[in-house]
């Protein structure tokens, strides 16, 4: 289990996934909600086959991190991404928007070549 700590920034980096101080404040909030231990638990974010661009996003709670996990930790949220998940989601930005007509996460992807309009599914 590899633990990296980072700072939310609002750009992302070369490595590693950072997470904007917005996202950081609904996903603490989601912990709570969920009734999922901070000190022990996080969110999952991760990549599957599937949508309508070949790649679709992920994203859950999840009450501990797997064996081989990437960890990051911003303040007292973590996020958990699996080694295959990361080689897609490395340089990433997880961002949280509200609009008058929508509001959830968004992936600022600089590793997806293509995406849909709905905006989580990818071609990487």
């Amino acid at each position: 289990m590899t633990t990296i700590t980072a700072e939310p920034t609002k750009t992302a980096p070369a490595k590693g996934i950072q997470v904007t101080e917005k996202a950081i404040a609904k996903i603490r909030l989601a912990i709570e909600q969920e009734g999922v231990s901070p000190e022990q638990g996080g969110l999952r974010v991760g990549v599957q086959g599937g949508g309508c661009s070949g790649l679709s996003y992920n994203i859950r709670f999840d009450s501990q991190p797997r064996e081989r996990d990437r960890i990051f930790q911003f303040g007292d949220v973590r996020l958990f991404v699996d080694p295959k998940s990361f080689i897609y989601l490395h340089g990433m930005t997880l961002d949280y928007q509200e609009t008058l007509m929508q509001q959830g996460f968004v992936f600022v992807n600089p590793n997806a070549s293509k995406s849909c309009g709905c905006g989580t599914s990818f071609s990487g």
